[in-house]
């Protein structure tokens, strides 16, 4: 099996087979191992980023694409943490890679990954524009519209790279007030109780402004954030 020497370089010579195979290589180390869990997974992805340490960004992604045509969750992990750690693969992501990956989640574990690690930080930096996630706020899908308001969450995290974004996050915020599926109920919380760290006042107002419109758990799980520092004290 080829190792990073065969990705290397500004222009990859690497072919579909190529991909395809360390897609299939990635996707056996996983299944041989006795137990899934997060960490020998890791160990697992650790190996594979080092490979592609020096891939251009467009194979990793293909890559992680291959991973994701099977439908296993943790393989789905695996994809999102490649480009994730792969700087020029997360800096390449534009609006129609993120709709590819995004395609097929189907728990708040496939979204959270996804968008604290792909869409959120491509938001933030600019590579796709607002409108994408506004757009994920009106869909018939559950988790595409938790995805648009995680996605707020890289905004403002200190540990995930956020340095606050107030407009654009309660813009999503806005957008999905309403909305008394569970997990996207769950999803407003967290958003606002990010932005609570980064803008106290800001998040006060939006209580304040939209006390009847907001579901019971946000204005009682964001308000304890906002007094106590924590979402249940």
């Amino acid at each position: 099996m080829f190792g990073s020497e065969h990705v290397t370089g500004k222009h990859s010579d690497a072919t579909g087979a190529d991909v395809s195979a360390l897609a299939a290589e990635i996707e056996g180390r996983l299944q041989s191992l006795s137990h899934r869990k997060t960490e020998s997974v890791r160990a697992v992805r650790r190996e594979f980023s080092r490979r592609l340490a020096g891939a251009p960004p467009e194979v990793v992604i293909e890559i992680a694409g291959r991973l994701l045509e099977g439908g296993d969750p943790v393989h789905r992990f695996v994809a999102y943490e490649l480009i994730h750690y792969h700087r020029g693969a997360l800096r390449s992501l534009r609006a129609r890679d993120l709709e590819r990956l995004g395609s097929g989640m189907d728990s708040w574990g496939d979204v959270d990954t996804f968008a604290c690690y792909l869409s959120g930080p491509a938001w933030r930096e600019g590579q796709v524009p607002d409108s994408l996630i506004h757009r994920w706020t009106r869909s018939k899908d559950r988790w595409r519209r938790r995805a648009a308001l995680v996605s707020t969450v890289p905004l403002n995290n200190r540990a995930r790279g956020g340095h606050g974004d107030t407009a654009r996050t309660l813009a999503v915020c806005r957008r999905l007030i309403a909305d008394r599926d569970d997990m996207v109920v769950k999803a407003l919380s967290w958003a606002l109780r990010a932005l609570a760290v980064r803008d106290p006042q800001g998040v006060r107002r939006f209580l304040q402004e939209h006390e009847r419109e907001l579901a019971a758990r946000v204005k009682r799980e964001v308000m304890n954030k906002l007094t106590t520092g924590l979402k249940n004290p």
